[in-house]
């Protein structure tokens, strides 16, 4: 298993699909699962992949459910040997200390794997969600929301978004030092801002965020996390930001190459649709799709 660059466990079924999505499109053979593999089987069936997951369903469960779901599979996943682990969450960072515990999740991952820090990103410029001085926006139409003003998740009935500044409101969820990286910084030359990285872990701080809002500050990300997996496995709590990120140096420093876009399927005579999202987009998707022919 010493080919795999990374494996994950996604908080949800959709979020997990959508790192296999941006490993795969951006040249990483990337295969997903319900359960974590053994390494036989990875090498009988899938000996091509590069990275591999797990979907499971954490962002819907308390801390005690994560405490008994959790562990096992992150140990399950760490055995596979990657340098990299990732603890998928989405970039509207819909948790609470309650329900799907992002904190929890982190307090648990640095059990399991004992890191030296804990890269956090959140914002993904191609899903128009910003991490900005550690506060998150959302764009919805033409219109950009900070997250605690945002129509949608400022109102969402389990997860409501009350602070956008990401700080506080993971810091509800675990007692761990947070520090920030933020768009400032990552415009520095790459010693200075690994100077700058490296004192923020070495003054304790163990969760590091990193700001987000175009590609150079994903191929900066991409470059800082790829350049510290090295003597023991990253373990990353974050959006699919941080595959873009990763994706984004491993091609520059061709570790990995974009494929040509995948052929159309072609036209089917049937299609079977289901949704399982109550969100405002998605009611308008249905609409479009039901005034279109479906």
């Amino acid at each position: 298993m010493n080919d795999l660059l990374l494996t994950f466990y996604g908080d949800d079924f959709t979020g997990s699909t959508d790192v296999m999505e941006s490993l795969t499109f951006n040249g990483v053979p990337t295969v997903l699962f319900l359960d974590p593999p053994t390494p036989d089987f990875i090498q009988e069936h899938f000996p091509h992949v590069r990275a591999l997951g797990v979907a499971g369903v954490s962002r819907s469960m308390t801390p005690e459910q994560m405490d008994e779901e959790l562990p096992p599979k992150f140990s399950a996943l760490k055995a596979l040997g990657a340098p990299l682990f990732h603890y998928k969450i989405c970039s509207t960072f819909d948790s609470s200390p309650r329900v799907g515990s992002i904190g929890r999740a982190i307090d648990i991952g640095w059990e399991i794997f004992d890191p030296p820090f804990v890269p956090m990103v959140v914002g993904a410029p191609i899903l128009k969600r910003y991490l900005a001085f550690g506060n998150l926006f959302a764009t919805v139409g033409d219109a950009t929301y900070r997250l605690d003003r945002h129509p949608t998740m400022s109102k969402h009935p389990i997860t409501p978004m009350d602070e956008a500044d990401l700080r506080l409101h993971l810091g509800r969820q675990t007692a761990r030092p947070i520090a920030l990286v933020d768009l400032l910084h990552l415009a520095w030359p790459d010693a200075e801002l690994d100077a700058y990285f490296d004192g923020l872990v070495r003054d304790g701080a163990q969760i590091v965020m990193l700001d987000t809002v175009d590609q150079n500050h994903l191929c900066a990300i991409g470059r800082l996390i790829w350049q510290r997996a090295n003597a023991q496995p990253v373990f990353m709590a974050a959006s699919s930001g941080v595959e873009y990120a990763l994706v984004a140096h491993w091609q520059r420093i061709g570790l990995a190459h974009k494929p040509p876009p995948p052929e159309p399927p072609g036209p089917v005579n049937q299609l079977i649709v289901i949704s399982g999202s109550a969100a405002p987009q998605t009611a308008a998707q249905i609409t479009w799709a039901i005034e279109n022919g479906f």
